[in-house]
């Protein structure tokens, strides 16, 4: 059974088998992942979009936090999807990603598709959007070269 349909993630999108992205979690959620197995929790909002400590939420559920607070189009940079596949690639599977809503997560596969894999502008945004990206793709568009 997909791990998306395990828990209640907003805008839960499976990736590469194992990752979920989505939205803003719910303690009720985190406590959800933990039951079904998740290991791990990629935290993309900035410290002051959260309603709840959720550090402290996921490690007391047994899961390991990570976090790389993007607060908007100015943190899309070449080294924040450097940091984000290297988050990727060291978290513990299976792994939520999340943001708000999931367009955050989804820019930053975009652009780590780009850097980091050498994918085309079309595989990139095609990627992106896959991941939950939405409002941000005019911006990512434009990082990525294309027009």
């Amino acid at each position: 059974m997909p791990y998306t349909t395990q828990i209640d993630l907003p805008n839960a999108v499976a990736l590469e088998g194992d990752v979920v992205s989505g939205g803003q979690p719910t303690e009720d959620t985190l406590r959800a992942a933990a039951e079904v197995g998740y290991a791990s929790v990629l935290n993309l909002c900035d410290p002051s979009e959260l309603a709840f400590d959720e550090r402290a939420t996921v490690e007391r559920l047994g899961m390991r936090y990570l976090e790389l607070p993007i607060r908007g189009a100015q943190d899309l940079t070449p080294e924040h999807a450097r940091s984000f596949d290297a988050a990727l690639r060291d978290a513990p599977r299976p792994l939520i990603v999340h943001c708000g809503s999931g367009n955050r997560v989804g820019a930053l596969f975009a652009l780590r598709a780009h850097v980091c894999e050498d994918a085309t502008v079309t595989e990139s945004l095609r990627l992106g959007r896959n991941a939950g990206l939405t409002g941000l793709e005019r911006t990512v568009r434009a990082k990525l070269g294309g027009t």
